[in-house]
């Protein structure tokens, strides 16, 4: 039996040598003995008497071989791009419009979308009746164990186009069953070797970028003719069944954090002090030292100047230090010296409340 064009799709219903399925864009060739038989049941009609001479059937050969032929003509859509077998190998590769090839079985021809954007959903699925769209979580697929040991609970979409219509329809059998199980494997590799809090917040975007290059080298290395134009990850939650106790733990590590926080602040401001105060005991150290030392370089200095002077002149060096000590002596004394017996002029006065004074102070 004749097979029909393909446009690359999934599997299912008539397929191919290649396991291709048939083409919404293709055409059915027409199978020849029943061209024929109606062709003869008309001229029949057509003839006189019901019967045909050389003549008619010469004529019906013609008719057929004709509409056989015309059944070479095809036509390309604009965001469709068309591939032509001949005898099942590559041959050519045709733009928009109407075209034509050898009819089958010489010839077929193949019409994929190449410039229509497809999608496909990992984790779910969404479903259209009519303007309400329902969508179904999938979690065989969502489910992922990240390198932390922690369930995520992992959404994605995956946009891909055809980049190449001949390695895209005979190089891969089911291509968007393909494309959704690298899509699977990739996010699962990331998420496997990524913290489980860094895919579900501040790492998403790196995230989708990284499975996306690996989604791209896996099918390169297929030779698949699939280029994927963006991934975009729709949730990355943990499973509903332990978001309860997550949100309780998130909670926690919270406060944890808060109380860190706060201990190293007053750790800072106490170190802060206890540095001041070091820094102010160590500099009066180091001014009393100084001080210290330059008393002393003093003292020794006025020791030896004196001693230089007694040498020279003993007697007289030492009356006058034994004034200047007098001096020194009488000059805290609260004593008065009066010369002669008793003085002109001195009245006797026991001073009572100057030596209450020094009681009391004593």
């Amino acid at each position: 039996m004749p097979w029909s064009n393909q446009s690359g799709g999934g599997g299912g219903g008539n397929r191919g040598p290649w396991g291709q399925g048939p083409s919404s864009g293709g055409q059915m060739p027409p199978d020849l003995e029943e061209i024929l038989k109606k062709g003869q049941d008309k001229l029949k009609q057509a003839m006189p008497g019901g019967t045909m001479g050389g003549r008619g059937y010469a004529l019906l050969v013609v008719l057929a071989v004709v509409g056989w032929l015309a059944t070479g003509f095809y036509r390309v859509e604009p965001d469709e791009q068309g591939v032509v077998l001949r005898f099942g190998q590559y041959l050519k590769t045709t733009n928009p419009g109407l075209n034509y090839h050898l009819p089958y079985p010489i010839e077929s021809a193949f019409t994929p979308q190449v410039l229509a954007e497809h999608q496909e959903n990992i984790g779910f699925r969404t479903r259209q009746r009519g303007t309400i769209v329902s969508k179904t979580d999938v979690p065989d697929e969502s489910l992922m164990l990240s390198g932390d040991q922690n369930i995520v609970d992992v959404q994605f979409t995956v946009l891909w186009v055809i980049s190449d219509a001949n390695k895209y329809l005979f190089n891969l059998e089911d291509q968007r069953k393909t494309v959704r199980i690298v899509a699977e494997a990739a996010m699962r590799e990331h998420v496997g070797l990524s913290r489980g809090e860094d895919v579900r917040t501040k790492k998403r975007l790196e995230a989708e970028s990284t499975v996306k290059e690996l989604m791209q080298k896996t099918l390169d290395s297929y030779d698949s003719g699939i280029l994927v134009t963006g991934v975009k990850l729709e949730k990355a939650d943990p499973p509903p069944s332990v978001i309860d106790a997550f949100e309780d733990v998130q909670r926690a590590q919270q406060d944890r954090r808060k109380l860190e926080n706060e201990a190293k602040s007053y750790s800072n401001k106490r170190l802060g002090e206890a540095r001041g105060r070091s820094a102010q005991i160590v500099e009066a150290a180091e001014a009393y030292r100084k001080q210290t030392v330059a008393q002393a370089d003093g003292e020794a200095q006025r020791f030896v100047s004196i001693y230089n002077e007694y040498k020279v002149a003993k007697e007289v060096t030492r009356r006058r230090m034994f004034l200047e000590s007098m001096e020194k002596v009488l000059s805290r004394s609260n004593k008065v010296i009066i010369e002669g017996k008793g003085g002109s002029g001195v009245v006797p006065y026991l001073p009572l409340p100057e030596i209450n004074k020094r009681q009391n102070a004593n």
